[in-house]
């Protein structure tokens, strides 16, 4: 079976939000930063400093970031095709989670239990992520 994983991109923001969501969720970060890489040495300062990959285990799965570099013609745009969807293993963990996420962010739907039988709820974090946390106390 395939597995998905979130990829991120981030102006030049990707070690910040990672440690925020380590803090979350634990885990160990795996970071490497641009400047590191061979072939890198003509970036601006500032861009040596960015993340080229970042990667957390979430669970049995990795959320993984990057930042995008603008001498190199990339342009970050944040929108709403993306969201990050995380079915936690109690609602306690999904308040706790949704809580955390919240903080400096801006909630679309609060938790709530929904039609479908599922305790709900979506937000875009500080960082402009957008999240869905949805526990279902009835799945095996």
């Amino acid at each position: 079976m395939a597995t998905l994983n979130p990829y991120l991109n981030f102006d030049g923001k990707a070690e910040e939000a990672f440690t925020f969501y380590q803090s979350i969720f634990g885990g160990e970060l795996f970071i490497q930063k641009m400047g590191d890489a061979p072939g890198m040495e003509q970036l601006p300062e500032e861009e040596k400093n960015y993340v080229m990959h970042v990667s957390l285990p979430v669970g049995d799965n990795l959320l993984m970031a990057s930042d995008c570099l603008k001498s190199q013609g990339h342009e970050l745009r944040i929108g709403n095709n993306c969201y990050i969807s995380l079915a936690p293993d109690s609602r306690q963990e999904a308040d706790r989670i949704f809580a955390a996420l919240t903080e400096g962010g801006t909630v679309e739907m609060p938790l709530a239990d929904m039609f479908w039988g599922d305790y709900f709820g979506s937000l875009k974090d500080k960082f402009g992520i957008q999240w869905m946390i949805n526990y279902n106390d009835k799945t095996p």
